[in-house]
């Protein structure tokens, strides 16, 4: 937030790399700003180091022409409607707000750099001394890359724009830093700080119970229907699984546990039999956490559950070069320091999954939910991609009672 004071030294020292005027002329009662354009402006500094836009000022003299008190929310309404509707993916980390200089009234909006790169209505765009420039394709890979899967640094490791070790719970960084005399320290050595004392993406995932804050849909939808479709008049339930991803995981197992029916045969000896393998459920939702892609803001993780089948869908296309039809022999992991991590959290005992560890690395996960799934219902799992989203469906098995009655 930016008082009078600060606006007018950010007036008096002109446009830079990080500031921009624009004047907001109205006819006729309308407001006369070219919305794709400010797309273009907005994305630029997102795209780069973060910025600072001021309406009301002229640019060529830095003078304060003002806008009209009344039009003030009509301005501040179509920068949020451009953030949302017009850059791909939607920019989430601005601020915008208006201020009084004397008499005159003036509309900024602070964008911070983004953890993504977003196109805006006419491309990519980065900020170049006072003024936006196009990228090249080369500029566009290299960028991407730095904020992704680069080799430099992985997405999990990147630094969280607008956070600080005051975001992350104690009681969730002690898990990794336990003997801690300096935890700062240590929580950047552990790469859950960054350099600059902000938190990273697996700081924020592993130790923030708000973590949906900070990484938009970064958690687990849930639902259970009785029947075969989407269809809201057949939703039995409905959850979203927020905070920690240990505590997600745990709280969606949980879920698809509580609507798991196992049926029974009545003679002597009775026989019991789930619909689903909850080990194999287990590896499925892991799986699914650890190997999304987090850079993704526009999905999260879903699980839907129904009478013939439970899908589960994760953002993300397979990373580099791994295709469907041999994710059971090939290991490559999206997310390394999300990996580690999860591999250092204790299970409880009564969760019965077979592993002391959430992740045991030995990349088994996906051959344990073929075997326990087809085994159990004699059916295999199907995984397939759906343009930048991998889909999992396993199909339930048949009821014990179901079975007696036919012979």
């Amino acid at each position: 937030m930016l008082d009078k004071d600060k606006i007018l030294a950010k007036i008096d020292a002109g446009e830079t790399s990080g500031i921009e005027f624009k004047q907001v002329i109205v006819k006729h009662g309308k407001i006369q700003l070219k919305n794709h354009h400010l797309s273009d402006e907005i994305a630029a500094f997102a795209n780069h180091r973060g910025g600072l836009i001021i309406f009301g000022v002229e640019d060529k003299t830095n003078q304060i022409i003002g806008i009209d008190k009344d039009i003030c929310h009509q301005v501040v309404e179509i920068l949020s409607s451009i953030c949302h509707d017009l850059l791909n993916p939607s920019l989430v980390d601005f601020y915008i707000d208006n201020v009084a200089i004397d008499d005159k009234y003036l509309v900024y909006i602070e964008i911070n750099r983004s953890l993504w790169l977003h196109e805006s209505g006419h491309g990519y765009f980065y900020r170049h001394g006072d003024s936006k420039r196009k990228m090249s394709t080369e500029h566009i890979l290299r960028i991407g890359q730095a904020r992704s899967q680069a080799r430099i640094i992985r997405f999990d490791e990147q630094s969280v724009p607008s956070t600080n070790i005051g975001i992350l719970q104690k009681s969730f960084y002690q898990r990794f830093i336990p003997d801690s005399t300096n935890e700062e320290l240590d929580l950047k050595k552990r790469n859950l700080l960054y350099k600059d004392g902000s938190a990273t993406v697996a700081g924020v995932l592993m130790c923030s119970p708000s973590s949906d804050d900070y990484l938009y849909n970064s958690f687990i939808q849930a639902v259970y229907y009785n029947g075969v479709e989407k269809d809201a008049n057949y939703q039995i339930d409905a959850q979203d699984f927020k905070g920690v991803l240990d505590q997600q995981i745990i709280n969606a197992f949980k879920f698809v546990k509580q609507y798991n029916k196992i049926s029974a045969t009545k003679e002597v000896g009775r026989t019991e039999r789930p619909q689903y393998s909850m080990k194999a459920i287990f590896e499925a939702i892991v799986n699914a956490v650890v190997h999304r892609d987090y850079s993704k803001s526009g999905s999260k993780i879903r699980l839907f559950m129904f009478s013939n089948r439970l899908e589960l869908y994760s953002p993300g296309a397979l990373a580099n070069t791994l295709a469907v039809d041999t994710l059971i022999s090939n290991q490559i992991t999206r997310n390394e320091l999300l990996t580690r991590l999860l591999s250092e959290i204790e299970l409880d005992d009564n969760m019965k999954v077979g592993r002391k560890y959430f992740l045991e690395r030995r990349g088994e996960g996906v051959g344990i939910i073929m075997r326990e799934s087809e085994q159990l219902s004699g059916k295999a799992p199907i995984y397939q991609v759906n343009g930048e989203e991998l889909q999992l469906t396993i199909f339930p098995a048949q009821s014990l009672q179901g079975e007696n009655d036919d012979d």
